[in-house]
């Protein structure tokens, strides 16, 4: 017969194998997508210089070739391994996801079974569409600083500077996007009501516009404002979503 004691230890045991479990697979998963990239750094370092040299071609005022400077022994390695560790993230996240899915998979009911596909599908999306239009922004974002820098500076650009510069960015417009899904979850958990979140829509907004300001690395108004006005569309999407599927659960709910 079993004590109280082993009755209650046992299943926080098998909790924490199986939480091992998953993230030793996200890390193996990450490993993988990294060492891919670190194989194939070149194609993906053209891809995230690609902004910066056609800033340089399409205006030559600003008196830049393009180029990227090492400036010790160790940059050039260095933005190799970046761009293979935050890549390798980025290529990973399905795997990720689908680990998170599958620990809290027992916690959940049969109804918010049902949402758990959806509910990383739309992850993806979100942050497939987030990454991109902060490389999209990178441009944008580097033609006014330069702008904005003076006259007679002539920008010679580290390479592991830029390449954070780079991939911060993309992860930032990344995780930004993904704002719409936690916005559902809490509707849906009725942890906040969608009227509540209609109701406070100057708060959002203004939340919304310090959280663009503050994980936007370069910290330019073009970037602040990329980020944030897609970011206010999603979040009112988002309550809509959360507020249909919430009044289909419960027509009660206005």
């Amino acid at each position: 017969m079993s004590s109280p004691d082993t009755a209650q230890v046992m299943p926080i045991v098998e909790h924490l194998r199986e939480l091992r479990r998953r993230i030793v697979r996200s890390v193996l998963a990450v490993g993988v997508a990294a060492t891919v990239l670190m194989l194939w750094y070149e194609p993906f370092k053209d891809l995230l210089t690609k902004p910066y040299r056609d800033l340089c071609r399409s205006q030559p005022s600003f008196g830049c070739d393009g180029s990227l400077y090492s400036l010790g022994p160790l940059d050039g390695f260095s933005a190799r391994l970046r761009i293979a560790g935050y890549g390798g993230l980025v290529l990973a996240l399905p795997v990720v996801l689908w680990q998170i899915w599958r620990f809290i998979l027992p916690a959940l009911n049969r109804r918010e079974k049902q949402y758990a596909a959806p509910f990383i599908a739309s992850s993806l999306i979100l942050f497939a569409a987030g990454c991109t239009l902060g490389y999209w922004t990178i441009g944008k974002g580097l033609e006014f600083l330069i702008a904005w820098s003076g006259e007679d500076i002539t920008q010679a650009y580290q390479i592991t500077k830029y390449m954070q510069l780079v991939l911060m960015m993309m992860l930032a417009f990344g995780a930004g996007f993904l704002s719409p899904v936690l916005v559902v979850f809490l509707q849906l958990a009725s942890i906040v009501q969608p009227r509540t979140l209609v109701v406070q829509w100057r708060y959002a907004i203004m939340t919304i516009f310090l959280a663009a300001a503050v994980i936007t690395p370069d910290g330019s108004p073009v970037s602040l404002f990329t980020l944030a006005v897609p970011l206010l569309v999603l979040y009112f999407l988002a309550v809509l979503v959360g507020w249909l599927i919430v009044r289909r659960r419960d027509p009660a709910v206005r």
